[in-house]
């Protein structure tokens, strides 16, 4: 059986997983989906000072204090360039990372960085008026591809805003996160921010996964995820 770490993206909390984790744990898995430091049920520690190398330590910390190892690193989003960060520090406790329609960055890159043209304005333009010049509010749902009721009203009133500084730090990344293999699930049924993250990723040799469900799989198209993930560790 295999131990998964779930990360978040923007403006969610490890509860998004709420209709993965237990199926992953009711096969025998174990699974940690924790929440970043700043959002969610941790929003009570938001400040301008949260930056990419607080949650990155938070999943370090994570895993030193669980003594994980043989884990499967699995980040949604924004949470691609934490992933990359943890497996830059604790490669020895990884045996692959996962780009759920994740940022793949290089060495010296922002998330800020890896957005479409477009994407990156709006976030620059909602950070300056609405966020206060330190705070990314949420996106529209719907953006996103998210279009069941049911879903959008489950997960619209736990959204929170997200600090703008993850976005804005650079990573910095050497031979250790290179050497954790990686593959990509690309979620292909909306406007697919993250297809320039995918073709990076078949560029690096990944395997290249593509869910037919909007971005936020973990919620529209969960069984379909559950099952992508277990064939993905038995492949590995």
């Amino acid at each position: 059986m295999t131990t998964f770490i779930l990360l978040h993206g923007a403006w969610h909390g490890g509860w998004c997983w709420g209709r993965v984790a237990p199926q992953l744990r009711a096969a025998g898995h174990t699974v940690f989906a924790p929440t970043f430091t700043g959002v969610s049920d941790r929003a009570h520690l938001l400040s301008p000072a949260v930056d990419l190398s607080t949650h990155i330590e938070d999943v370090v910390r994570l895993i030193d204090a669980e003594g994980i190892t043989d884990a499967v690193l699995v980040g949604h989003s924004y949470a691609g360039i934490v992933v990359s960060g943890v497996a830059e520090r604790r490669p020895e406790a990884l045996r692959m990372r996962v780009h759920l329609d994740a940022f793949v960055p290089v060495d010296g890159e922002a998330a800020i960085d890896l957005l479409p043209e477009g994407p990156a304005h709006h976030y620059r333009e909602a950070v300056a008026g609405p966020g206060f010049g330190w705070l990314i509010p949420p996106r529209s749902l719907e953006i996103l591809g998210v279009t069941d009721q049911a879903d959008l009203d489950w997960l619209t009133p736990r959204l929170t805003p997200h600090p703008w500084a993850t976005y804005a730090e650079t990573i910095s990344l050497d031979e250790e996160a290179a050497s954790v293999p990686g593959v990509f699930i690309e979620c292909v049924d909306w406007m697919r921010v993250f297809q320039p993250q995918a073709e990076r990723a078949r560029a690096l040799g990944w395997p290249v996964h593509e869910l037919a469900t909007g971005h936020e799989a973990m919620v529209t198209a969960p069984d379909a995820l559950v099952v992508l993930l277990q064939e993905i560790v038995g492949s590995r």
